[in-house]
């Protein structure tokens, strides 16, 4: 990184992309007035270097995956998006460079999301680098979306397509295994690996329509066990409805074990909503007049068992691991 201070970066590289209460920058806290008649809502993911992201992926993209992680979270509680705080641990010898293209990524995203940056911190570290934000939103007092609030008989649904980032990161890790797979398929899959979609159009017809939400960061097997665990019912899923893009269809037709990948490999980021059922067409046709359409997977039932997970032919699915952890 050469000379420059940590003040010099800052006021070069963060200012000009700060919110108006971040003060400039120029405090040890940014000053927020929430929107009248409503609750602040707070989330925070961190992504690390060869955890989360590859060292020599682009910074501008992974300046727009911690942002967009996190605002994946403020969509499934039904929130509209305030601003973030950003920490950002950077590697003993990084190149302006990269940073000026990090922190570049990083305001046109917090400029398409209306997220501005409200402060934090930057250090040095002798490990790899960490990205850590906090979110902030907003929702009409008494209207978040709580991961709790399955109860038994509610349909589930769920946003967008399952397991295209999980292929991804396989087809970067072992490009021999989709080799066979045509480009545009394979592009579709790296892609929903580098640049996850936050579901911000759906925040307020989760908050209209839904008894709960979560987003999909772990995998769709183990995120829908934890929602409904978190409710106190169970569940019968059909996972042969969980929908699939075409790219991962294909991936999956050449390599039938994909499917557990797809459906336990995580980073999705797409909703998980759970809907009375006389509220479900209402939600349907809402979802859809926004740009996000919903597919129906299973219900869920009264009892405190596990969930059921089923195949095409109505037999139990189970898989070795049901989702990404990191312990």
């Amino acid at each position: 990184m050469g000379a420059i201070s940590e003040d010099d970066l800052i006021s070069r590289f963060f200012a000009p992309i700060a919110g108006p209460g971040a003060l400039g920058l120029k405090d040890d806290a940014a000053c927020l007035t929430p929107p009248p008649g409503c609750d602040l809502i707070l989330t925070k993911d961190a992504l690390v270097a060869g955890v989360h992201f590859f060292p020599d992926d682009p910074p501008e993209a992974i300046a727009r995956k911690a942002l967009r992680v996190n605002l994946s979270d403020l969509a499934a509680k039904g929130a509209d998006p305030l601003g973030f705080l950003l920490a950002l641990a950077l590697p003993l010898g990084v190149e302006t460079g990269w940073i000026e293209a990090f922190a570049r990524g990083l305001g046109a995203d917090a400029a398409r999301w209306g997220a501005p940056l409200l402060g934090g911190d930057t250090v040095k570290t002798p490990g790899p680098a960490m990205v850590s934000l906090t979110a902030l939103g907003a929702v009409p007092t008494g209207q978040m979306v709580p991961r709790t609030g399955v109860r038994a008989g509610d349909l589930i649904f769920v946003s967008g397509t399952i397991g295209d980032s999980a292929l991804g990161l396989q087809a970067r890790l072992a490009p021999s295994r989709f080799a066979a797979l045509a480009p545009g398929a394979r592009d579709h899959l790296l892609a929903r690996y580098l640049d996850p979609q936050p579901r911000l159009a759906l925040a307020h017809v989760l908050r209209h329509h839904a008894s709960a939400g979560m987003d999909v960061s772990d995998g769709l097997v183990g995120d829908l066990t934890k929602m409904l665990k978190a409710s106190g019912v169970s569940g019968a899923i059909r996972l042969h409805d969980a929908p699939l893009s075409p790219a991962a269809r294909q991936a999956i037709a050449l390599e039938p074990a994909l499917f557990e990948t797809a459906m336990t490999g995580g980073d999705d980021y797409e909703l998980l909503i759970a809907v009375e059922p006389r509220n479900a067409t209402v939600l349907q046709e809402d979802a859809r007049a926004v740009g996000a359409p919903l597919t129906l997977i299973g219900e869920a039932l009264a009892g405190t068992g596990p969930p059921r997970f089923m195949g095409l032919d109505g037999s139990d699915v189970v898989f070795a691991r049901g989702s990404f952890s990191h312990f």
